[in-house]
């Protein structure tokens, strides 16, 4: 018999009982910003250029201009059109730009963990080093915030073999590192129940944008197909349509042209769907499954 993760068990959705989101509403939409910091010259990064020999200025400037300038022009088209955010922060953000951390706070957006930094990867790290860095991120975001986060995305979307365990013993309540529905579904951990929350990889702007290269006309249109029959199917099964950017990206005002489209579009679906943030949808989702 093929291994398993013994996480959660197989369950086709049209087998599954009916449920509303929050005023009826059939689809959750959640809007997730990735910021992420990276150390000049060492450590890993996503390159955006053919990689250079260290120092590769070319690739840490991309990187550095999602947070100097095209996270203020990702902000400025969710302003406009008053769509929440999540922001799944590094908190390294704290030192090298604690103004974007707090452009977020001051929208009334939540924090969600996302590592110290995404120049490393939590799954090359034994578990005392993942336990540590995982409280390392909860004490410093409830530290700067107010309250600890209740969600994580690990750097990179990795895991070990015992992070929802190491999550859950940390007092996180979901996590949107799994990627095998469109419903939030519960892991079974060494410390009770992990929500995971939907974060769409097809539609994601790194692959979609950066690995596949798809024109931001045509990522635009893709999203609004997704989005469109998303909100058809929801009509038998209530479902998540997930947004995931990062602002080195979409900042880009010829991709953010593009990306105000899907927004708006998005926007005069109220108040057919439900606009908010994970958390909210760790905590319904706690309420019917």
């Amino acid at each position: 018999m093929m291994r398993q993760h013994g996480r959660y068990a197989y369950s086709a959705i049209t087998n599954r009982p009916a449920w509303d989101w929050p005023g009826g509403a059939r689809l959750a939409v959640h809007v997730a910003v990735n910021l992420e910091a990276f150390p000049f010259a060492e450590g890993m990064g996503i390159p955006l250029v053919n990689p250079s020999p260290e120092p590769d200025v070319q690739n840490y400037g991309f990187r550095d201009w999602g947070n100097r300038v095209g996270v203020w022009n990702l902000l400025d088209a969710l302003d406009e059109l008053a769509i929440p955010a999540a922001a799944l922060l590094n908190t390294a953000i704290y030192d090298l730009c604690p103004e974007v951390a707090a452009a977020f706070r001051a929208r009334g957006d939540e924090i969600v963990g996302h590592g110290r930094t995404n120049a490393e990867r939590q799954s090359e790290m034994n578990e005392a080093e993942e336990r540590e860095m995982i409280a390392q991120c909860r004490d410093r975001i409830a530290t700067e915030e107010g309250s600890a986060p209740r969600g994580w995305m690990g750097p990179w979307v990795a895991q070990t073999h015992v992070t929802p365990d190491l999550l859950a013993e940390a007092g996180f309540d979901y996590s949107m590192d799994w990627t095998h529905d469109d419903q939030p579904t519960l892991l079974t951990t060494r410390a009770g129940t992990l929500v995971t929350v939907p974060y769409s990889r097809p539609t994601n702007d790194i692959p979609a944008l950066h690995a596949a290269k798809w024109p931001p006309s045509v990522w635009a249109d893709i999203l609004i197909d997704q989005f469109e029959e998303q909100l058809r199917l929801s009509q038998k099964w209530p479902l998540v349509f997930n947004l995931s950017l990062h602002p080195f990206l979409v900042g880009h005002p010829f991709r953010l042209l593009h990306l105000r489209r899907v927004l708006a579009h998005i926007a005069a679906a109220r108040p057919r769907i439900w606009l908010c943030r994970p958390g909210e949808i760790a905590a319904h989702a706690r309420k019917v499954l």
